[in-house]
């Protein structure tokens, strides 16, 4: 992680209670980035903050609820005010509701999509234009390997972020001249709180990875390293696309 420097760059990270959210944080909190720290959790930012700080890295707690319009303004506020500025945005706050299309409600569908595509857009508006005119900008959208493929159950969550890639595409395309990269990263399987039921049925494992050509779950640590790539100078010129990073399980 110490082979790039992120000194002075500033990056918030929505989801970053746990998970994915926390691995990317001390991925970049290491590489000398500023981290704050968004999420409804204040007591898991408070532990997401000490395990930044114990990688030598710089963290600040911001409570908020991605699907709240105001609460996202007021985010927006509270990081200018303490940081004067945005280099880095993560949008990684997401959920899954695993059920039959015909069994969704309205609201568990909307649930999913505000999640997991509305609340980027609006993260994105209030984020981008602070990061404009700096000659160097990362946006990153956390999709998944469920934007490409699809299982039984997964409707909403695969609409939500096959949708998610062509925001991506489309912002890549309108910040490229500003020199800010916009990229998704589309995780497979991964061993995060949010696959916890399927990692603890022997059965749904077994499953799972057998469909897995590496023939393990990933590590977030993995996920961690390749959002550091991203925001790198390395990356510069890599932008408008999505990295899969999902044990081969797209390429059968």
């Amino acid at each position: 992680m110490s082979e790039y420097n992120l000194n002075g760059k500033v990056a918030v990270i929505t989801g970053a209670s746990k998970g994915l959210g926390k691995a990317m944080a001390l991925a970049l909190g290491a590489a000398g980035a500023t981290i704050a720290l968004a999420s409804r959790n204040v007591e898991q930012l408070s532990e997401v903050k000490a395990a930044v700080e114990n990688v030598g890295g710089n963290a600040q707690v911001f409570q908020a609820n991605v699907l709240e319009e105001e609460q996202i303004r007021r985010l927006e506020h509270d990081i200018m005010k303490a940081f004067n500025g945005v280099n880095i945005l993560i949008n990684n706050a997401g959920i899954n509701l695993r059920k039959q299309l015909v069994e969704f409600t309205l609201e568990e569908w909307h649930r999913v999509i505000d999640t997991n595509l509305t609340s980027v857009f609006l993260m994105c508006r209030s984020f981008v234009p602070h990061m404009k005119g700096r000659g160097y900008g990362r946006v990153i959208n956390m999709a998944s390997m469920m934007s490409r493929v699809s299982l039984p159950g997964r409707a909403a969550y695969s609409a939500s972020k096959a949708a998610l890639l062509g925001l991506t595409r489309a912002l890549a395309l309108e910040l490229a001249e500003e020199g800010i990269t916009v990229n998704a990263i589309s995780p497979g399987p991964v061993a995060t709180e949010m696959n916890t039921a399927l990692l603890q049925d022997p059965e749904l494992n077994k499953q799972f990875l057998s469909k897995i050509p590496l023939r393990r779950w990933g590590r977030v640590e993995e996920v961690g390293h390749l959002a550091l790539y991203l925001c790198s100078e390395d990356a510069g010129f890599i932008t408008g696309t999505e990295i899969l990073i999902d044990g081969g399980w797209t390429a059968q």
